[in-house]
């Protein structure tokens, strides 16, 4: 399984901690493998650019690896990310994107997401355990 982080997550613990919490991607990473169903193994990955978000995107489309995609700001005006996520899911895959703040109830411009709309679904608000909840509804799905 893909964990996908965008823009600034390398940063998490030291960046805005009243806003995203104290734990690293190291410590989220553990926290998800120790969680993980028999079998799955967690790939997480963080990046800055753009490009290279879209590039596992589409390795994902071709593979069938579930995603879990923090898109971080990107959330909010990338295209061309959204566009990365239909492939997957298009392709019959699971996005679930997700925050670890809750975006509606922060500033006005971070109300949108680009991606919601395409990916299977959105996980918001819970900290660090956003991405267990998002684990646990991919592990749900898979199970039928």
């Amino acid at each position: 399984m893909l964990v996908l982080n965008g823009p600034n997550l390398g940063r998490l613990g030291s960046r805005e901690p009243e806003v995203y919490g104290t734990q690293d991607l190291a410590a989220i990473e553990h926290h998800l493998t120790a969680q993980a169903p028999n079998g799955v193994e967690i790939d997480l990955r963080q990046t800055d650019d753009e490009a290279e978000l879209i590039g596992w995107l589409h390795e994902a489309a071709d593979s069938g690896d579930p995603v879990i995609l923090n898109p971080a700001a990107f959330t909010h005006y990338s295209y061309a990310l959204r566009d990365a996520v239909a492939l997957v899911t298009r392709a019959g895959g699971t996005v679930v994107e997700v925050h670890l703040s809750n975006p509606s109830a922060r500033e006005e411009f971070r109300h949108t997401s680009v991606i919601s709309g395409v990916a299977t679904g959105v996980v918001a608000g819970f900290g660090a355990d956003s991405y267990l909840v998002a684990l646990d509804a991919i592990a749900r799905r898979a199970r039928g």
